[in-house]
């Protein structure tokens, strides 16, 4: 019953229904640290903005299209989490956020990324898998400090020459998109330590033993005819990986377990008082 009120309440942007929806929110939390995830937010809360030494905001799982320019008072902002929200255009607002390391956008429906995102220097993760790109947003090539990149389970068919630039970059995750071949500036990005293009459209994959910064290659659900020949100590996931460059390809299967990289997640709050659901009608 909480959360169908909550979700009716959450449509009707007053300061007294926002205060149920989000909670009284009249002291900066002592960690630096909101969590506002699963609230059915539909409107940003700007009094939010008012806790200007802030570090980490979650807003996941929300109903959320757009934010507001006063944002940018959240000038400290270290973390923003939007994924699994309702954005059809990049919140603008985030990019005056010039203190972000990390920013989820997963799980929303972004087609295109805006050029000030150039803006956001020192972002260092960059989570977009689940949106509706169909071209890799050359903007990223911008991101110097860029050291993780999730790109997973969108449309892409091609990386620029331009990612290259991105001496930083140290992990992408490309699974799930429409690669009919490996990219070739991949070929020369020595210092990447993973590669994920694991349920693409790549039927050969080139020899990335010259890859020496290069630990795991995820490759697996690619109607490939050839395993990626790696050096020495590097982690195979995918077809005929068990199996050594030397030995026949006859079609085995990987043993070894994916390699998953975990977003981070706020912990729980073990003092959060017990929900109370009052009258719709105390509310309004």
């Amino acid at each position: 019953m909480g959360n169908v009120l909550r979700g009716i309440v959450a449509f009707i942007p007053t300061e007294r229904c926002q205060r149920f929806v989000v909670g009284d929110l009249k002291e900066m939390p002592l960690d630096c640290t909101l969590d506002l995830s699963c609230r059915q937010l539909r409107h940003f809360p700007n009094r939010v903005c008012v806790f200007n030494e802030l570090v980490k905001l979650y807003l996941s799982d929300n109903h959320l299209r757009s934010l507001p320019p006063e944002l940018q008072r959240l000038c400290k902002l270290q973390l923003l989490a939007l994924d699994f929200n309702c954005f059809e255009e990049f919140p603008l607002a985030v990019c005056n956020l010039s203190q972000l390391n990390i920013l989820y956008l997963g799980n929303n429906h972004l087609s295109e990324l805006p050029p000030e995102l150039a803006k956001l220097k020192e972002l260092k993760t960059l989570w977009l898998e689940f949106n509706c790109l169909y071209a890799f947003p050359t903007v990223i090539c911008k991101l110097p400090n860029l050291k993780t990149l999730h790109l997973g389970y969108n449309q892409i068919h091609t990386l620029p020459t331009e990612l290259g630039q991105l001496e930083e970059l140290r992990s992408i995750w490309l699974a799930g998109n429409a690669l009919s071949e490996f990219p070739a500036v991949l070929l020369e990005m020595h210092f990447l330590e993973v590669i994920d293009v694991d349920r693409n459209h790549i039927r050969r994959f080139p020899c990335l033993s010259h890859l020496q910064g290069l630990k795991v290659i995820i490759y697996d659900h690619n109607p490939c005819v050839n395993a990626p020949v790696v050096g020495e100590g590097v982690r195979r996931v995918g077809r005929w990986a068990d199996c050594s460059d030397g030995e026949d390809e006859d079609g085995g299967k990987a043993v070894a377990e994916p390699f998953v990289e975990v977003k981070e997640t706020p912990q729980e709050n073990e003092s959060k008082s017990a929900e109370i659901t009052p009258d719709l009608n105390d509310i309004l």
